[in-house]
């Protein structure tokens, strides 16, 4: 149980020794630890989650994953705990609160970050079903591109092409009815159209001549509309139109499976909106309810450490922080003291040694003077 108290003592950045003299302190500052811990602990499984997805399909990405969030676990941990331990409760609510406001605009930012990954998980199998649709209309606006160009590309052969089809529907319709009129004719049933006679005499021949007639032009017509038709699907074929189709459900499933960050993190803001534009808010509030709960999280050690009072552990830092501050300052003064004690000393042996030569050498001139 100690070596907890002191784990979570170190993870609120609190000073070991002088806490330990205080004993109404220990549990709030275990409380702030604790929390400083998970919101590391929660990093960790958020970065590396992220991390994942950016490498997903390498056979690596597990390492990676793992690797990445120790470091950003570790990193989120080190800015919470000097954001907590360098709040002081020196001055007053209104001086502490805006000495910690930049600390809180940097915990709502780190809240942030924490929560999206997060987000993406829990809203896994809606992300999936979200990427499925998007993945699908992409195809289908895929197609409908292609297919635009292609019309437009080969607009004088498609009209050629229906053209033709409508000259073969229409001579489908008339060889069936002159069929029917010959046969009439053959068998002499009187109508408007027939003569009424029974045998194959000279109406029905030239019934028959008529029949052919059509049905040698529905024979070119065919033939010039299958050629019409294999120069387009050779065409479709080059254009890569043919080769462009729906993704099946397994290949939808293989596509949101493969989907990286950022189509993800596109899909959870997509669930916020209703197909026709307008806001989810069930969908809307529960994400943001979720963020707002990684913000607090974050937020919260810095919150303790404002709300609660100046007590006997933060006035013996203060106490700790003036002797600190003062003993600087002293050996600030002591070591100018010494330097200007070494540069005095320096600066006088150098007149001794410069004033000596100068002796010897007026004593040097004034013997050789005389010796002259």
């Amino acid at each position: 149980m100690r070596r907890i108290t002191r784990f979570f003592w170190f993870c609120s950045g609190a000073h070991i020794e002088t806490l330990k003299k205080y004993p109404i302190e220990h549990n709030k500052y275990v409380g702030i630890g604790a929390t400083i811990f998970f919101t590391a602990l929660f990093a960790t499984l958020s970065g590396g989650y992220a991390m994942y997805f950016v490498f997903s399909g390498d056979a690596f990405a597990v390492g990676f994953a793992i690797l990445f969030g120790l470091i950003w676990g570790l990193a989120i941990f080190n800015m919470d705990r000097y954001i907590v331990s360098s709040i002081n409760k020196r001055g007053t609510i209104n001086q502490q609160i805006l000495q910690a406001s930049p600390r809180i605009l940097l915990a709502i930012m780190i809240g942030l970050v924490i929560s999206r990954p997060l987000e993406l998980k829990i809203f896994d199998k809606e992300i999936r079903a979200k990427l499925r649709t998007s993945y699908l209309h992409g195809q289908k606006s895929k197609i409908d591109t292609l297919q635009l160009a292609y019309n437009k590309k080969y607009a004088q052969e498609l009209g050629k092409t229906g053209d033709l089809k409508h000259e073969r529907d229409s001579l489908t319709k008339d060889i069936n009815r002159s069929r029917y009129q010959l046969n009439q004719e053959v068998f002499g049933d009187k109508s408007n159209q027939t003569s009424g006679i029974v045998g194959y005499g000279t109406y029905a021949k030239q019934k028959q001549a008529v029949l052919q007639e059509k049905q040698d032009r529905l024979k070119v017509v065919q033939d010039e509309l299958d050629k019409g038709d294999d120069f387009l699907n050779q065409r479709k074929n080059l254009d890569g139109l043919n080769n462009v189709v729906l993704f099946s459900d397994h290949q939808l499933d293989s596509l949101g499976n493969v989907a990286g960050f950022a189509d993800r993190n596109w899909a959870l803001g997509q669930l916020a909106f209703r197909p026709d534009g307008t806001r989810d808010i069930d969908t809307w509030l529960a994400e943001s309810f979720i963020g707002y709960l990684f913000i607090l999280f974050e937020c919260l050690p810095v919150f303790v450490k404002l709300m609660s009072p100046k007590g006997p552990y933060d006035e013996a830092v203060s106490r700790i922080e003036d002797a600190n501050l003062h003993f600087a300052e002293r050996d600030k003064e002591h070591e100018m003291t010494v330097t200007d004690e070494n540069f005095n000393h320096r600066l006088k042996t150098d007149i001794d040694k410069r004033r000596k030569i100068i002796t010897d050498q007026a004593d040097y001139d004034l013997g050789k003077h005389r010796f002259d």
